[in-house]
């Protein structure tokens, strides 16, 4: 077995290379026709369901008016009610046929339950389910002093999205519908500061590959990655929310209208209409795979040679470090699309959840 391993090694490597350096005309050109294909034959939304988890701002609520001006019919769900219903009335003027809001949250199954049996009540079917929600943060693993925070981020990034699919599934499986999932670049392309994030990301990814092979083609699904693109947002100030269960305002409060967001929002919606398995926004960022892979040494040196010493120490968003936020406005250095950093009052009640 050792000697059978150790030829692997040597052969395996080079030949799939060559393989792939004389296949990749090919393999381009076959995948320009199918994108074409696709886009004149692609899913036509008139009249069809969407389901949109964390509709409430950011990503969700541009990706709910990219459907609307589809025509769709939509479910909007979020943790506020009150923060929807003008989202609902903005997608009724872009031409959505109907809209529903539901006030819910995604980590709870029995809310899950509610929402997708609501839509099914109320229109029949469900044709796409989108799942937006989710958590960032820009803090060193080893500045956190409330471990609380842990499983808040991994219960928003994770179970956030599983939830809904699985309660929708048998739902999607009779439309032959699609799941949309919101992912990020450091699902594979870690960066300081944001361990727990990118290891929540990355097992929803992970997830989400393997439930594709389960599925076959009987449901599609698509997987949104973005990169650093979201534009710079100032922290909210804290709030005490009347109806949270927790006590900070995140930064995805601040509506995000225009440039890379809505632009990553129209790119999603006319994937998941063609059938793409991925959306990438930027694609540029898929030439870090490369050094990934086969000059791993490269790539450290190189973040380590871009982002400071003193950079990779400093939080930038204080969740669970227990330090306080001196002065309200501070800008976040890079901000992620969600926008859902939030600012730390010295304590993190937090049982649950973001939209």
């Amino acid at each position: 077995m050792d000697f059978l391993n150790f030829m692997l090694n040597l052969l395996v490597p080079p030949g799939s290379m060559l393989t792939l350096a004389f296949s990749w005309p090919a393999l381009c050109f076959l995948n320009v026709c199918e994108w074409l294909y696709n886009s004149i034959y692609g899913e036509d939304i008139d009249n069809k369901v969407v389901i949109i988890t964390g509709a409430s701002s950011g990503i969700g609520e541009q990706i709910a008016y990219e459907y609307a001006l589809r025509r769709a019919n939509l479910t909007l769900v979020a943790r506020r009610e009150h923060r929807l219903r003008g989202i609902a009335e903005n997608a009724k003027r872009l031409g959505a046929r109907h809209v529903m809001i539901m006030a819910a949250d995604v980590v709870k199954e029995e809310d899950c339950r509610r929402f997708v049996n609501e839509t099914i009540n109320v229109f029949g079917r469900v044709d796409h389910l989108v799942n937006t929600v989710s958590l960032g943060h820009t803090f060193c693993f080893e500045e956190v002093t409330d471990t609380s925070v842990f499983p808040v981020l991994l219960d928003i990034n994770f179970w956030g999205n599983v939830y809904p699919t699985f309660v929708a599934l048998p739902y999607l499986h009779q439309s032959n519908g699609r799941i949309i999932i919101n992912a990020s670049v450091e699902s594979w392309l870690p960066m300081p500061r944001m361990s727990l994030y990118a290891a929540a990301k990355a097992a929803l990814v992970n997830f989400y590959e393997t439930l594709r092979f389960e599925l076959k083609d009987e449901v599609g699904i698509t997987i949104a990655t973005h990169g650093w693109i979201g534009s710079e947002m100032t922290r909210g100030k804290f709030m005490l929310e009347e109806g949270a269960e927790m006590q900070w305002k995140e930064e995805r409060e601040v509506h995000v209208m225009g440039g890379p967001v809505e632009e990553f929002a129209r790119l999603i919606v006319s994937g998941a209409c063609r059938g793409d398995a991925y959306v990438k926004f930027p694609s540029w960022y898929d030439v870090f795979l490369l050094y990934r892979v086969f000059a791993p040494r490269v790539l450290n040196w190189a973040f380590r040679f871009l982002i400071s010493p003193q950079g990779t120490r400093r939080a930038s968003s204080y969740v669970g470090t227990g330090k306080h936020i001196e002065a309200v406005g501070m800008v976040r250095p890079m901000a992620m699309l969600e926008g859902t950093s939030p600012t730390h009052t010295g304590q993190l009640i937090s049982q649950h959840k973001l939209d």
